[in-house]
């Protein structure tokens, strides 16, 4: 991610530089009159006889004085030179006013609603005294990716490249944005009181570091994604909702969260844009938006970065019979959440070609089930007549953890196909695809920590607690995992044109594959250390046979993703 952000950054940089230089104009020679003079060559030697002055005019007033040798730059419009005038309004003649809700897109609203839909996910897991979910991913890159966007718009700033606005509108618009977003995520926090899923705080949704990235991904859209290049745009929403992502990983957030976050931080940032225009107008502008008609039949073209919400196959049921159960272990999914790049060149305004990248993940319900039917399971020789516990097992066993590192069933993506665009107007067109690819599992796991005190046996089924012997003991409780296939799928979109190059989409994809899914249940993973006399006896055949559950069924898996997505059209 590090290598990956001192890249976009340097790409940034030369992109700023090759722009600038695109706006030089052209040198014009001027040829001085010249007049035949008989002189002395001594005189001229001397400094006595004048020598015609030639001279180079370029177009912005620079000239060079060849008989003085010297050079006077008088225009200071095309060099690359830092600007610090924070405080010092400019306003470039003849550019257009941005009227109040000019920008506004309401893009930001459909993605907040997709994250009151998936709030229900917040259900599949409570936290319990007997386990926890803790994953093994970490990182602190988000901290700092969550302001990737205004970095890059003072930098560019700083470094002379003009944007939209000048200092005194761009700090304006920027105070007012991230002012209704820190007004609106805290509001929402406060009031919902929703627990993290690491069950530190109850202020999870929404995501402030994903509204502070999308906040800082819209400036940079507008100041410079529309008035320079559409690839600052993609760079910061790109660097966003991988930040989104990372708050999801390291276990600070659900995906609900990041959703709402993300629509609140663009919604802000518009408004606190469209606020501005009505109250700067015309003043402090230095670039409208890139000029021509924003046209999905002369570029459907694209580049996108796409987040959705999966349904469809949502349970697996493995049958347990053989195994002695009375039902089978039937496993059920919340809504997942996709987030996608996506790209197509378009040969003709209606067939092309193109890929895209997916990560998919769905998260599990009923882990309380599963851990208090292990435990049962695993301590069941071990119970009294009246159903309790034996209390030297009880004893040793001091202290239990069922640690959740993943609960989500992960699906990484790759597919290539034909896709097609149907133009219905100069800003609307409906699009469908026909894809092929490859699906990679990541296995779904819950890890056992035990740790205690050792018991010895003192007779049959008579055990006491060795004070001497403390154990702590880890296994993989529980995995749920899926095969490599290849999958097939398809979709429709609606493109809406908002601005030239740039686009928004709602689109429904479809995809399919047969996966054969496999379980696995150890229930007494931690026997060997909590009865180290007992299980030495015992052979891996045996310990399989009385505390080891695996089954793999075959499904077929349909799955909708219902989304929106950026579009940079090219």
């Amino acid at each position: 991610m590090k290598l990956f952000l001192i890249t976009m950054l340097l790409a940034l940089s030369s992109q700023a530089n090759a722009d600038n230089y695109l706006e030089m104009k052209p040198i014009k020679m001027e040829v001085p009159e010249m007049k035949a003079e008989l002189a002395n060559v001594s005189e001229v030697n001397m400094g006595l006889t004048e020598v015609p002055e030639m001279s180079i005019e370029v177009a912005d007033k620079q000239e060079v004085n060849a008989a003085g040798m010297s050079l006077n730059m008088n225009n200071s419009a095309n060099t690359w030179k830092p600007d610090f005038a924070f405080f010092k309004s400019r306003t470039k003649e003849g550019l257009k006013p941005y009227k109040f809700m000019d920008d506004m897109t309401f893009a930001g609203v459909p993605l907040f609603v997709a994250g009151i839909i998936a709030k229900s996910e917040k259900n599949a897991f409570k936290q319990q005294a007997k386990h926890s979910l803790v994953t093994s991913f970490k990182t602190g890159i988000d901290d700092y990716t969550q302001f990737f966007g205004p970095a890059a718009v003072v930098g560019l700033k700083l470094g002379g490249y003009e944007g939209r606005s000048d200092w005194p509108r761009l700090l304006a618009s920027a105070g007012m944005s991230y002012g209704l977003m820190a007004l609106l995520v805290n509001t929402i926090k406060y009031s919902a009181k929703e627990m993290r899923p690491d069950g530190t705080s109850a202020n999870a949704w929404p995501s402030g570091h994903t509204a502070t990235a999308f906040v800082g991904a819209t400036l940079l859209h507008k100041e410079y994604g529309l008035t320079r290049s559409p690839w600052f745009s993609v760079a910061g929403y790109g660097v966003a909702t991988a930040t989104g992502v990372m708050r999801v990983l390291n276990n600070r957030h659900w995906i609900s969260d990041v959703l709402s976050g993300a629509g609140i931080g663009i919604l802000s940032t518009e408004l606190g844009y469209a606020l501005c225009d009505l109250m700067f107008k015309g003043k402090g502008l230095l670039r409208n938006d890139i000029p021509g008609m924003a046209s999905v039949i002369d570029h459907p073209s694209f580049f996108s970065i796409n987040m959705g919400i999966g349904l469809g196959s949502r349970n697996l049921d493995f049958d347990m019979k053989d195994f002695g159960w009375a039902d089978n272990m039937n496993l059920k999914f919340s809504a997942s959440t996709a987030v996608s790049a996506e790209g197509a060149y378009f040969f003709n305004p209606y067939i092309g070609v193109g890929g895209r990248l997916r990560v998919k993940s769905t998260p599990i319900k009923g882990w309380n089930n599963i851990v208090e039917r292990g435990w049962d399971d695993a301590v069941f020789f071990y119970t009294q007549d009246d159903g309790t516990l034996d209390p030297d097992v009880e004893e040793a066993l001091s202290d239990i953890d069922f640690v959740i590192e993943s609960d989500h069933l992960t699906e990484f993506a790759a597919d290539l196909g034909v896709y097609f665009n149907f133009p219905l107007s100069e800003r609307f067109a409906l699009g469908t695809k026909a894809l092929i690819g490859r699906s990679i599992m990541q296995e779904l796991s819950l890890e056992g920590r035990l740790s205690g005190n050792s018991l010895i046996p003192d007779g049959e089924y008579k055990y006491h607690v060795d004070n001497n012997r403390p154990f702590s003991s880890e296994w993989d409780y529980f995995t749920v995992s899926g095969n490599n296939t290849m999958k097939y799928g398809t979709g429709i979109s609606l493109t809406y044109a908002y601005k030239h190059n740039f686009s928004w989409k709602v689109f429904l994809d479809y995809d399919f594959t047969r996966k054969t899914y496999t379980m696995k249940y150890d229930t007494g993973g931690f026997f060997k250390d909590l009865f180290p006399v007992d299980m030495a006896s015992i052979s891996p055949a045996e310990y399989n046979e009385s505390f080891v559950t695996e089954k793999s069924i075959k499904k077929n898996m349909n799955s909708f993703v219902i989304g929106a997505s950026f579009a940079v059209n090219f």
